[in-house]
């Protein structure tokens, strides 16, 4: 774990002496997906991509969650990418858990420190590289962005969590809030990542039930979360894959907030063939 606010893997393997029980769990409905399980092994590599690993968190799976990958990427000083993304069609949201990174969109270069998000539309002209002394941890989320007639793709753009005010749910006291990066009535956007915020003995008072894929990464804190008919406990740097209409709940224990990053996919017609 890195000493910032969110949590963020480093790899390495356990000792010959750990036994091999864990809390890592695919079902038909959901996966599982806990922090010990990101060592050094399990780690994967990119085309055009220097001085950088990754672990894959998910990917499109026939019959399971179909919309979207979700990557962590690692980057050491002095690495990263001119040529990111191979794929002229996918979409993508960066969100920075550890260290820093140089984002350059259309020319216009950015810095993106922890807590640091970017949106990146379809065909998006962008670098990033690692131009700290220390290694950059970073979640990488691609779509392939479904177009509509009449409608344009999304503009790019950069913030920072920190400068997003979240938006409690009604009825809650601000016990569960959601930070929202895109406005939801704008339908250019197909996909909505946002961090979901809950306060120590806040709940999800009954089972979403729901067409959305998900994906949950657990920035801070600890849980009990309801996946199909299963109470798991999850807490930060776990993640948690969700197919489409897997009952879901959760009850945050404390003693601190309980946070976590959340990919759905939205604002489109459900494909017919």
């Amino acid at each position: 774990m890195t000493s910032g606010s969110y949590y963020a893997p480093t790899g390495g393997l356990p000792p010959q002496t750990q036994l091999l029980t864990d809390r890592a769990v695919f079902t038909e409905a959901y996966a599982v997906i806990p922090k010990g399980t990101m060592a050094d092994i399990v780690t994967s590599f990119l085309p055009f991509w220097e001085k950088t690993r990754l672990w894959v968190l998910s990917r499109p799976l026939s019959g399971f969650a179909e919309t979207f990958s979700q990557y962590i990427m690692e980057v050491q000083p002095g690495g990263g990418s001119d040529k990111p993304e191979t794929d002229s069609e996918a979409e993508g949201v960066l969100f920075v858990v550890d260290g820093s990174i140089q984002l350059t969109i259309d020319g216009t270069a950015h810095t993106l420190n922890e807590g640091g998000y970017a949106y990146l539309p379809p065909a998006c002209d962008w670098t990033v590289k690692n131009e700290s002394d220390a290694p950059a941890r970073f979640h990488w989320i691609r779509k392939a962005y479904e177009k509509v007639i009449g409608l344009d793709a999304p503009d790019a753009f950069v913030t920072n969590e920190r400068d997003v005010p979240p938006t409690p749910m009604p009825g809650t006291e601000g016990k569960w809030a959601t930070t929202r990066f895109v406005d939801p009535q704008d339908l250019r956007h197909d996909m909505h990542v946002t961090i979901v915020t809950f306060e120590p003995g806040a709940v999800i008072p009954f089972a979403e039930t729901h067409v959305m894929e998900h994906g949950l990464y657990v920035l801070e804190g600890k849980a009990v979360y309801r996946l199909n008919q299963d109470w798991v406990e999850v807490e930060a740097g776990d993640y948690m894959w969700l197919r489409a209409f897997c009952p879901q709940a959760c009850y945050a224990g404390g003693p601190g907030k309980f946070r976590y990053l959340l990919y759905k996919d939205v604002n489109r017609h459900m494909k017919l063939r």
